[in-house]
């Protein structure tokens, strides 16, 4: 008994440690957002005058409305294509099952171990012969194509786990091929749609590396791409760059925040089927 309530208090006490470390950057990001422009603040030491107007001069000056349309627009374009591509495959590769599926899900899986600093060059040649250089069509493609491998594993991964007999009794009312995806598995796999909906909205929002090699218009790239030229331009300004990341980091944490218990269901609906 003695042990597991030391157990007990071990776990939370490395929780609480844990959470100091993840929770400290942003505060101090926030407390030194709200020091004088122009300024360099000496640490976490909060200002006798908040300048609260420094978040609204970071919005304007990095013209945020602009980059908030821009990575809608990628969102809009990269999460719902590459949702669509990875059902399709990962219900033909988990349920299905053609010949030559598991050599096609080791391809996909070897594209996991593809880093995105090693495609980086190949993928600017390609945008470049194809004329989409420095447009939003060179952020989209690439992310569709660099999200696939993970997006059919882990909808395979969902397909291979449901039961068979869902499948034989929908077949036995009737049911043809696309009646049993459509009408029977899409409906059963909308945790694990929703959990990959989510990663793909906070990797595409964050994306910065893709955006800043192949787009050279700050105003063509996501918010975390256009960081960059920010920081070039207003990276002497502490204050006001902490404010803009900030600005930048909140869309990918309000979304977290919204829809974080179906993240976590999907997880440990996965983990129990597993």
């Amino acid at each position: 008994m003695i042990v597991a309530r030391r157990e007990v208090w071990v776990g939370r006490t490395l929780l609480v440690l844990l959470m100091a470390v993840t929770i400290l950057p942003f505060v101090s990001l926030f407390v030194t957002a709200l020091h004088p422009a122009g300024t360099y603040p000496p640490g976490l030491q909060w200002p006798e005058t908040p300048h609260w107007e420094n978040f609204v001069s970071a919005f304007n000056v990095a013209k945020m409305g602009q980059l908030l349309w821009s990575s809608v627009l990628i969102e809009i374009a990269v999460v719902p294509v590459s949702l669509v591509i990875a059902t399709f495959a990962g219900f033909a590769l988990g349920h299905l099952r053609p010949w030559g599926a598991r050599l096609v899900f080791v391809a996909f899986v070897l594209g996991l171990t593809l880093p995105r600093e090693g495609v980086i060059v190949p993928l600017y040649y390609q945008m470049r012969d194809y004329g989409l250089l420095n447009t939003r069509w060179a952020i989209i493609l690439p992310l569709i194509g660099l999200y696939m491998p993970f997006a059919v594993f882990w909808m395979r991964a969902h397909f291979v786990n449901m039961p068979e007999d869902i499948s034989e009794a929908a077949r036995i009312d009737g049911a043809n091929t696309w009646q049993l995806f459509w009408r029977v598995h899409v409906p059963l796999s909308m945790p694990a749609l929703s959990s990959l909906a989510i990663l793909l909205f906070l990797w595409t929002w964050n994306q910065f590396l893709i955006a800043v090699v192949l787009v050279s218009d700050p105003l063509q790239r996501t918010m975390a791409g256009a960081l960059g030229a920010f920081q070039g331009q207003w990276g002497t300004d502490i204050p006001l760059l902490c404010a803009g990341s900030l600005l930048i980091l909140t869309p990918t944490l309000l979304v977290f925040l919204l829809f974080q218990r179906q993240f976590v269901s999907a997880l440990l609906q996965g983990s129990l089927k597993g």
